[in-house]
């Protein structure tokens, strides 16, 4: 009788055993890839960190940046000269993850890149308050053309921290026109310190989460 409860036991055992599926094995993370062309050249300030530090990938037909430090972003081949506009649209999709409105934006002129102390470009970018702001720099100073000043045609965030704002500057013969959302926000004079031929590409601030489309130069 012994016996044959152990067996009964066993195969009640062994039955449970079958029936029980194993494990599904661990599933990795989707890897991200940065955009062939593109480099991601940090601000001078967060030199502690690398390009690593901040997601940059292409989705769809435009870009998404899930930023850590600030950075321009930019393609050696995208230069520009004479008159043009470059522009891109810039969707925010939470609140920054600084807790206070970081920006951002596009920028032209753009010559050393690679090497903060010698880099210069002028910029202009927007924060989800509604505020814009101009600036050129050259090395490690930061020449204010426009501090930050609010203005209708910059769109503020909504309650769950989402806003979308196209950023562009217009280069003409004489002037310079700083663009949000179609509107004319501040014109400069074109020359003095103010260069316009050379690269164009993208800034990001700290802590974003933004899609970028319809990024390009026309002329």
């Amino acid at each position: 009788m012994r016996s044959s409860v152990i067996a009964i036991s066993l195969v009640a055992a062994s039955s449970l055993t079958a029936q029980t599926p194993a494990p599904a094995p661990a599933v990795a993370p989707a890897a991200w890839t940065q955009p062939a062309g593109w480099t991601i050249q940090l601000d001078a300030k967060d030199a502690a960190k690398t390009a690593a530090d901040t997601k940059f990938q292409t989705m769809g037909p435009g870009f998404h940046v899930t930023s850590g430090p600030a950075a321009i972003y930019y393609r050696a081949s995208d230069m520009a000269k004479g008159a043009y506009t470059v522009k891109a649209t810039f969707g925010q999709r939470v609140r920054p993850a600084m807790g206070h409105p970081e920006a951002y934006g596009v920028f032209i002129g753009g010559a050393d890149l690679a090497d903060n102390g010698k880099q210069s470009y002028l910029y202009l970018v927007v924060r989800d308050d509604g505020m814009f702001y101009v600036a050129h720099r050259a090395g490690a100073d930061v020449h204010k053309i426009s501090d930050w000043s609010a203005n209708d045609a910059v769109k503020k965030a909504d309650d769950k921290g989402s806003a979308s704002n196209e950023v562009a500057i217009q280069v003409t013969a004489d002037s310079l026109f700083m663009m949000v959302n179609g509107q004319k926000v501040k014109a400069i004079a074109k020359g003095g310190m103010v260069r316009t031929d050379g690269q164009f590409g993208l800034r990001v601030n700290h802590g974003l989460n933004v899609h970028i489309g319809n990024f390009g130069m026309s002329q």
